[in-house]
């Protein structure tokens, strides 16, 4: 990296990832050269940056409360902060920017220790164990949704809302307009469970679809991600119901798939209800249960709140209610009509100029 550079830090999910290549690519655009710094599994999903641009970094999740473990998971910890201190004199960045995840703890304490100006982003409604931790030691916070601060004077000095980065792709996606739909036509059924997918959605969609009555049915056309070891009784229930679709493990235009829908049904996390939003498009969110922050139910209840979804906790997620569900938007398109535009209002598609804007002025570049 040339001196003066950008160092962003993601740890190994979509939800991280994204919002860091967008990121990139604006300030790409500024004629800014970024790399990127993550752990050994974000590195083979971090096909947006060159190959000599990804530096790995030792890291690990804090799994459970069992001393050993914790013990373990400080010392992998503490061994990448050294290798990132190590690392950046020869990087010399104006900057480190954190994304979230445990992949972003050492190098922006690092980062923090040299007096190299840092910053983190919180895509959620709700900030996450590994922001939380580095808050207090960061020079400014961004957020994708406004006022998650709020109750916390001290962080909400620092923090700027910039909204959640989206890809190009998704910017390219958000100039379709949604598409029409009456009370005959072909409904467009867009069905995902993260990037890894997600099992419960093949447990459930198809027999949710089974007992829709037989002349909505014939109207979907189904686009349904699933898990490798779940594709064929997804694909099977389909062919029995006659219904169309296009069943595969992972889609890599799903922008443009949102964009050609007109309902979604997902999980909520950072980057698909941004995604929803920018491109303007209803969903019916199931949060991931279990989660410590509960955040995917934090993000899926801004959309519920803009009126452009509907929230569904997973106890409540059953066949039954899911076709109740489907039942009433297919039979009000005009409702459907009005959730795009209400969760198209909630987006933004110029997040990654916003934040590119508030990096370079926290470098003082």
């Amino acid at each position: 990296m040339a001196a003066g550079g950008v160092l962003v830090a993601a740890g190994g999910t979509g939800g991280h990832l994204f919002p860091a290549e967008a990121l990139a690519a604006a300030l790409a655009r500024r004629n800014v050269a970024v790399e990127l710094v993550t752990d050994s599994r974000a590195a083979r999903h971090a096909g947006a940056f060159p190959p000599d641009a990804v530096h790995v970094i030792p890291s690990a999740t804090i799994r459970g409360r069992n001393p050993v473990s914790l013990a373990r998971t400080a010392g992998v910890l503490a061994y990448g902060v050294l290798k990132a201190w190590l690392m950046l004199p020869r990087l010399k960045p104006a900057i480190v920017v954190g994304f979230g995840g445990y992949p972003t703890i050492p190098p922006l304490l690092a980062a923090s220790l040299r007096g190299i100006p840092t910053l983190i982003h919180e895509q959620n409604a709700v900030m996450g164990r590994a922001n939380r931790m580095l808050a207090p030691r960061v020079r400014a916070i961004a957020t994708g949704f406004p006022g998650i601060l709020g109750r916390d004077p001290a962080l909400g000095v620092k923090a700027t809302h910039t909204g959640n980065p989206v890809r190009p792709a998704v910017i390219a996606a958000a100039a379709i307009a949604y598409p029409l739909l009456d009370g005959s036509g072909t409904l467009q059924l867009l069905v995902f469970g993260g990037s890894q997918g997600a099992r419960v959605m093949a447990d459930v969609v198809p027999s949710a679809i089974e007992q829709i009555e037989p002349r909505l049915r014939t109207r979907l056309k189904i686009t349904q991600q699933a898990r490798e070891e779940d594709l064929p009784r997804v694909r099977d229930t389909y062919a029995r119901l006659q219904v169309a679709c296009d069943v595969a493990p992972f889609f890599n235009d799903l922008p443009a798939r949102m964009a050609a829908s007109h309902l979604v049904v997902s999980r909520s996390g950072a980057s698909t209800v941004a995604e929803l939003s920018a491109i303007g498009r209803p969903g019916i969110l199931i949060p991931l249960p279990h989660a410590l922050d509960q955040d995917q139910r934090a993000n899926a209840g801004v959309l519920m709140d803009a009126g452009g979804a509907v929230r569904l906790d997973q106890a409540d997620f059953t066949p039954e209610r899911l076709a109740a569900e489907i039942a009433g938007l297919a039979a009000d398109p005009r409702r459907l009509a009005a959730m795009a535009a209400a969760a198209k209002a909630a987006g933004s598609i110029d997040a990654a100029d916003r934040l590119a804007d508030l990096v370079l002025r926290v470098a003082g570049l």
